[in-house]
Order: C-alpha cells, then sequence, then structure tokens
C-alpha cells in the first residue's frame, strides 16, 4: 500500500471536514427553512405580488415586507423546489407562525386575502356609493365621477343609476378598483333581472323588465317582513290593473330627497313630483332603492291574493284589506291609535 504524503493526508481530512460542515449547514438550513418560523412582526403582514413580477422582483417584495426571508434565500428555496414560474400573483396575508416552506406554499396555491362588501337589500345607490367609498381595500377611482359618468365606466346604458346593482355580498382583492365591485354588482343584476323577467307570470301588467325593477324596489321598501312580500306585491299588482294609484310612501319621500326631515306630513302627499304616487297614476320613472332576488320574484310572480290596501301594524307585519272601509278601519286601529288588538 503506497503511503500518502502527509500534505496530502491534510487536503484529505479537510475537504472531509468541509463536506462535513457543508452538510451540517445543508441540514440545518432545510430544518429552517421547515420548521423554524418566520420572525413576523406583531399582526399579520400583507405582501402584494403583482402580475408578470419575476421570481427576483418577487424575492424582493418578500424581503421588503420585512418577514425575514432574505431575498436570496427566497430565491434558492423556490429554484430548489421548481416553483420559480409559479407563484401567483395578488395580495397575500401572513401571520404568526409561518415557516419559509409555508409562506411559498401559500404563494404557489394563490391562497390570496379577499376583502368583502355587502351591499345591502333596499340601499338606495346613494348608500352603496357611500359604503364603496368609505371601504377601505378598494381604490375609490369613481370618487371624482358623477352617476352617469360611473354608468358610463362600466358599459352600462342606462341613464339613471338607482335599483341597476345588485344587492349581494362582493369579495376582491385589497387595491382593486371600487369600478369593479360596481361592474360586477351591475352585471349580477341584470342577469338576475333577466332570469326573474323570464319566470314570470302571465298576468302582471308589466310591458318591459325596467317596469319589474321599479315596483320591486317598492315592494322592497314597503315589506316589513319576509312573509309579507308575496302580499304586498299583489296590493300593488291589483292597484296597476285597476288603474289605482300606488299611493306608496316610499316612493314619495324618494321623490321629496333631501327635503325629508323623516316625518312625511299631508303637504308631502300633495306636493307633485315624479315619485309622488298620491298625486300620479302608475309607477314611478324610476326604481327607489336595490331590490334583492325575492322582491324581484315576487313582482313578477305575486301571491294570488284579492288585496288593494296594506297598513303597517307596527311590528314589522302588515294588515291587508280588500275594501277601502275595512282599510280605514285598519288605519285607525293600528295608527291613530298607536297600535293594539
Amino acid at each position: 500500500m503506497v503511503a500518502l504524503p502527509t500534505s496530502m493526508k491534510r487536503v484529505l481530512l479537510a475537504i472531509v471536514l468541509m463536506a462535513m460542515l457543508c452538510a451540517v449547514g445543508l441540514w440545518q438550513a432545510l430544518s429552517t427553512y421547515r420548521q423554524a418560523a418566520l420572525p413576523l412582526e406583531a399582526g399579520p403582514v400583507r405582501v402584494r405580488i403583482e402580475r408578470g413580477a419575476g421570481l427576483i422582483a418577487i424575492a424582493r417584495t418578500v424581503a421588503d415586507a420585512r418577514v425575514g426571508f432574505p431575498a436570496w434565500q427566497f430565491i434558492a428555496a423556490a429554484w430548489l423546489r421548481g416553483d420559480a414560474g409559479r407563484i401567483k400573483a395578488g395580495v397575500y396575508e401572513l401571520s404568526a407562525p409561518i415557516t419559509r416552506r409555508a409562506l411559498i406554499d401559500k404563494l404557489v396555491r394563490g391562497d390570496v386575502l379577499m376583502a368583502e362588501l355587502r351591499v345591502i337589500e333596499g340601499w338606495t345607490f346613494r348608500q352603496m356609493r357611500r359604503a364603496i367609498a368609505e371601504h377601505p381595500d378598494l381604490v375609490p377611482e369613481s370618487a371624482a365621477l358623477d352617476d352617469r359618468d360611473l354608468l358610463r365606466r362600466i358599459g352600462a346604458p342606462e341613464e339613471h343609476p338607482e335599483g341597476l346593482f345588485m344587492p349581494s355580498t362582493y369579495r376582491f382583492a385589497p387595491g382593486s378598483s371600487d369600478l369593479e365591485v360596481y361592474r360586477q354588482s351591475y352585471r349580477l343584476l341584470r342577469r338576475t333581472l333577466d332570469e326573474a323577467w323570464a319566470a314570470r307570470s302571465a298576468s302582471v301588467p308589466l310591458a318591459q323588465p325596467y317596469e319589474a325593477l321599479i315596483l320591486a324596489s317598492i315592494i322592497e321598501k314597503e315589506t316589513g317582513r319576509d312573509a309579507d312580500r308575496g302580499k304586498v306585491a299583489a296590493v300593488f299588482v291589483n292597484r296597476l290593473r285597476k288603474g289605482m294609484m300606488l299611493q306608496s310612501d316610499p316612493t314619495t319621500i324618494y321623490g321629496l330627497g333631501d327635503r325629508f326631515d323623516g316625518n312625511l306630513r299631508r303637504i308631502d302627499l300633495r306636493t307633485d313630483t315624479p315619485y309622488n304616487t298620491y298625486t300620479r297614476h302608475g309607477l314611478p320613472p324610476t326604481p327607489i332603492a336595490l331590490p334583492g332576488r325575492a322582491s324581484l320574484a315576487a313582482a313578477l310572480n305575486p301571491e294570488p291574493f284579492p288585496a288593494l290596501y296594506f297598513v303597517a301594524r307596527g311590528d314589522g307585519s302588515s294588515e291587508f284589506s280588500s275594501d277601502l272601509a275595512a282599510h280605514n278601519r285598519a288605519v285607525e286601529r293600528y295608527q291613530r291609535r298607536g297600535g293594539g288588538s
């Protein structure tokens, strides 16, 4: 056996030691990658990955978020995993504890943060605009637009926005344009209205879907309990059939606009506006609120119910009558005397 020179032995020993150190370092790095939690600051951290960003740009974005994941480590980990091109754009919320491995898994899955906005049945368009303007996760691109310009921006041909947006819960990535929420809501309303119109009763005295939208908005504002919705719809449909005035307080209040102070007076009922259904026959010119699915369905398929009048009982329900004498007695009982049995 040939003896190795001392210098060669030292070189081999150094190589072995270096290999062992590299193995230990690799094991420590792998353990850290898999098990050690990132040193996140208190509270969730949001990271936005832009669409089309490359691996280096993504790594810098993560590093800039100060989550304790240096860009070079992120690049190496993503490249070794084979995920360099699989990271999805969006806004991510990182909460402790989370490891480096779990963070990259999250980005590859596209587990993005979604914000929510609920549009309530019976809201006016003005209330919807206020809620959208105040949402912290929406970019207010519509802030400088008037109602008509807003409709044009979302591709709506109508001139008046009231009633054209569907009450629902909308989800979106933080940082989205508020115009996208309007666009989603408008399109959902159009689909819902078209479906309801296609399933309408042949007997409803409505000539076009927009009239159904107007009637549905009145039903929405007049209904205190869901169980009464079909009957409320029947009253207004019966009145339209007979050529009677609708005599709806909510339409009259809508026509008063900012002049309404919360108290509807006799003089208000006699003051003519396009929305005063005490002074004008037929439907008002536009919806008065954002109706939901149930009110659209009721407007186009009301209950077979003979009533022509109703009055609020004071508990959310209504008392229905088929003749004026019975209605006057109900008004006397539930409104002028403050309710009671």
